[in-house]
């Protein structure tokens, strides 16, 4: 069975490291590589978008990073327990016309023991800003 390291229960120092290893991961804008951080049946809801399995991920972070141009991710652990991460996050890109857009957002994750994500619930909020505003 694959593992994705550290496991559950998670302390303050595992959740800290999970959290960072998903920002990483994210900011490679590699979708297959993302992809294995999940179960093969994981569940998401990326706003209004819900999504089951590694197939319909790597699909939808495919279509994502195609037109979320010069992406970069920050995540922070907000809080944790046994199996289970809350994140908050921000993160910048622009569209093919220029326009850049920060987006804030929380996640909450739930893993099987193995350390696979097996769930990842979104709420994300996106506000166009000037690209002197950047911060990332």
């Amino acid at each position: 069975m694959e593992q994705k390291p550290p496991l559950p229960p998670f302390t303050l120092e595992t959740a800290t490291l999970k959290v960072q290893l998903a920002e990483d991961a994210w900011n490679t804008k590699d979708p297959a590589k993302v992809s294995l951080a999940y179960t093969p049946d994981s569940e998401w809801r990326n706003r209004s978008t819900f999504l089951r399995g590694r197939e319909e991920i790597v699909a939808f972070l495919k279509a994502k990073w195609e037109k979320e141009l010069d992406y970069k991710l920050k995540k922070e652990l907000w809080a944790f327990t046994d199996n289970r991460i809350a994140v908050r996050f921000e993160y910048e890109y622009h569209d093919a016309g220029g326009q850049w857009f920060r987006a804030y957002g929380n996640e909450n994750w739930e893993f099987d023991g193995h350390g696979l994500m097996q769930k990842r619930f979104a709420s994300i909020n996106d506000l166009p800003i000037r690209e002197e505003e950047r911060r990332l």
